[in-house]
């Protein structure tokens, strides 16, 4: 039988953690975010809509690629598997499936931000446009 959207974000959802938006929003007070730094893996155009204050963008798309040691096109920004990492998008599933994916790749700290931009608007937490 094929897999559903549903099936493959359930799937992410049982081995990765994801973190509320309140718990996100209390990482983004904190002094030098307690050493988070919050990853968009949204499109180029939601993102430059607005984001979360100090988040860098990669689509979900060219995750992979960006993320890769050895490939090309790789940022370096993402070589320390050990930099923890806040990963959302619009509604939380294309976050889940990046953690799910980094996790994969040897990050040993990343978390996906459960309701994604739309959770965080929509409690009026800080944006940046």
């Amino acid at each position: 039988m094929a897999k559903s959207l549903k099936d493959f974000v359930s799937e992410a959802l049982a081995l990765i953690r994801e973190i509320t938006p309140e718990e996100g929003a209390r990482l983004l007070e904190r002094p030098n975010r307690e050493g988070w730094s919050f990853l968009d893996v949204r499109e180029p155009e939601e993102f430059a809509a607005g984001r979360i204050p100090g988040a860098r963008n990669i689509p979900r798309g060219f995750l992979e690629v960006k993320a890769d040691l050895e490939h090309p096109k790789r940022d370096a920004w993402l070589a320390d598997r050990d930099h923890p990492l806040v990963l959302y998008c619009g509604g939380g599933h294309r976050s889940a499936l990046a953690a799910m994916t980094l996790r994969e790749m040897g990050f040993r700290q990343v978390v996906s931000l459960a309701e994604g931009w739309t959770g965080w608007t929509k409690r009026g937490y800080p944006v940046e446009r």
